[in-house]
């Protein structure tokens, strides 16, 4: 769970970003202390570094698309149903061993 100061600076961001003012340590920090809200002082500028060289809109625009790479010669819906079902069986196959080591099986 993000902490109050985190969320401070990102709402600050977003505000900034609004107004189209330019996000920067010292213009995060307005909105807060106008507030009255206490942040732990590293986190404005550590969100006016990392947000220097980003356009927001695009970086809001885009949450959630794209992710990481699938792993070469995946299937872009997961694994197929063949792999899927086998490892199903493996795992009941597992399942049983493991009521028969306890000194009983159900089946």
């Amino acid at each position: 769970m993000a902490s109050i100061s985190k969320l401070t600076c990102i709402y600050s961001a977003f505000i900034l970003h609004n107004n189209e003012v330019t996000v920067m340590e010292n213009k995060i920090n307005a909105p807060f202390k106008a507030a009255g809200v206490n942040v732990e002082p590293f986190w404005p500028g550590l969100f006016a570094k990392a947000l220097a060289n980003v356009n927001i809109e695009i970086l809001i625009c885009n949450v959630g698309a794209g992710g990481p790479a699938p792993a070469a010669g995946a299937a872009p819906g997961g694994p197929a149903p063949s792999t899927t079902a086998a490892t199903a069986e493996e795992k009941k196959e597992e399942s049983e061993e493991s009521d028969d080591d306890l000194g009983f099986g159900l089946f």
